[in-house]
């Protein structure tokens, strides 16, 4: 089975990190999708935020952090999710767009509502030093 591509937004402030929870759910999610054919992981990271949480990003602060590559969540045993993490400067407050029921800012200690992906996201993002 191919990886699932992904693209997501790692926007921290106060060592908090924003993630969103679909509407009818109560899993936390990073901000961000699948990266569509022709399209950059920073493009998609930049669309992604503009669609889900209303942030537009400046095109040439958006930089790679890292990926995480692990069991992807609500698919069959081995189908794994690649999501790679962007940071950028933005201006704007977020709010819940498009299928984002609410946000949340987030540190460690949420990680028991994260699937796999999100997990992983926290955990290097705390050993990077910008989370709590």
């Amino acid at each position: 089975m191919d990886p699932i591509v992904v693209s997501a937004l790692a926007l921290v402030r106060d060592r908090k990190m924003l993630m969103v929870v679909a509407r009818d759910r109560d899993v936390l999610y990073l901000p961000g999708g699948k990266v569509e054919p022709g399209e950059s992981g920073a493009a998609a990271a930049i669309r992604e935020a503009r669609e889900e949480v209303s942030v537009e990003l400046d095109p040439a602060s958006v930089r790679e952090l890292f990926t995480v590559r692990t069991q992807a969540h609500g698919e069959p045993e081995g189908r794994l999710v690649e999501m790679t993490l962007f940071a950028g400067d933005t201006d704007d407050e977020p709010h819940p767009a498009a299928e984002v029921g609410s946000i949340a800012w987030v540190t460690t200690a949420d990680a028991h509502r994260c699937p796999p992906a999100g997990v992983a996201t926290l955990e290097q993002m705390s050993s990077l030093g910008l989370i709590d």
